[in-house]
């Protein structure tokens, strides 16, 4: 039985989400004639309440278009040091934006609202980047799955009104932290100006991602998208797997949550393992004793039983639950690592 916790993109379409793809009425989405990217974009825009959506290939360039969107070259945004858009977009925020990033040490990925007002610079003091942007990570990836207080965004806005600042969520694992906390997005969509949304982490579509935000920063993305080379052609196919898993995959996340807390539960009786991090959502951070079992002995002993996990340096392994990822797997991941205590 092989069964793959590196990430919740690895999941493939369900028979389901394939048919609704195949039936898909489409067009060409270039010239905003795809009327099943149309109906996308329409749907994730009135979830949010917000003015509109674009549909994009990946989180990435949705990120990538709203930090353009709300930059110029040699500003600065403001993110915390765990955020994606800093350690995993491949150095785009430099590259496409011409912009920096102000790095806050905040905790497992969340900034305080103190610690983004002391990162802002002076407007007046040209010698420094001028600060333009306000970036949050909700889940927080490498914090862990971790989920943010919404009252402490509502203080990071006040903040950004105060010293007229952009505001952008990287909601790539956002429907988990809506699910965890129960909370409405629309009160996200009344929050920030832009927010990316993924639909291949979590969801089970095998690609795409929306960045929804208000009409006066959006009517600048479209351009944007087709500078980056994001325009696609009949791509309804995608869209239709969106809106599948948009009316059918939200709820049963809180499946991969009880799982990911579980798998919490069995690497706490293994000797070995250091620390596992709160568990909030699906995914499960975990430190090793390494003078006792090194990362590679660990992996090697999963891989051996057909279980690929992730190493992300310094001793820390990662796991993520996903829809793929079944009842019976479970288990049997579960037995293994019951096993492993004995390495």
């Amino acid at each position: 039985m092989k069964i793959n916790l590196i990430s919740d993109t690895v999941t493939k379409p369900t028979p389901q989400m394939l048919e609704a793809m195949m039936s898909a009425e489409v067009g060409d989405d270039v010239f905003k004639a795809d009327p099943s990217v149309n109906a996308l974009e329409e749907k994730v825009a009135s979830l949010f309440g917000m003015d509109s959506a674009l549909f994009f290939p990946s989180g990435t360039m949705t990120n990538q278009t709203a930090i353009k969107i709300h930059t110029k070259p040699g500003d600065q945004l403001i993110c915390d040091k765990y955020a994606h858009v800093y350690n995993y977009e491949g150095g785009g925020v430099s590259f496409n934006s011409g912009v920096s990033c102000k790095l806050v040490d905040g905790h497992r990925g969340m900034m305080k609202a103190e610690q983004v007002e002391a990162a802002i610079n002076p407007p007046d003091f040209y010698h420094s980047p001028l600060t333009s942007l306000v970036c949050i990570e909700n889940t927080t990836n490498k914090g862990g799955g971790a989920c943010w207080d919404f009252e402490e965004l509502k203080a990071i806005r006040k903040i950004c009104d105060e010293h007229g600042l952009g505001y952008h969520l990287d909601g790539a694992r956002l429907w988990n932290a809506l699910v965890a906390k129960e909370e409405d997005p629309k009160a996200y969509g009344s929050l920030f100006d832009t927010i990316s949304i993924c639909l291949s982490k979590g969801l089970g579509c095998p690609v795409g991602s929306v960045l929804v935000g208000k009409k006066k920063y959006m009517d600048h993305a479209l351009r944007i998208r087709k500078v980056l080379g994001g325009g696609m052609r009949q791509a309804g196919y995608l869209a239709a797997a969106g809106i599948y898993a948009l009316d059918h995959h939200i709820d049963r996340l809180k499946e991969d949550h009880q799982k990911a807390r579980e798998l919490g539960a069995q690497l706490e009786k293994i000797p070995f393992v250091k620390q596992v991090e709160p568990i909030e959502t699906n995914i499960v951070i975990f430190q090793l004793e390494e003078e006792k079992c090194s990362s590679e002995k660990f992996l090697e002993a999963l891989t051996k039983k057909e279980i690929q996990i992730i190493g992300m340096g310094q001793g820390k392994l990662r796991m993520v639950t996903h829809m793929d990822y079944t009842a019976e797997m479970h288990d049997h991941t579960l037995q293994i690592l019951e096993a492993l205590r004995e390495l």
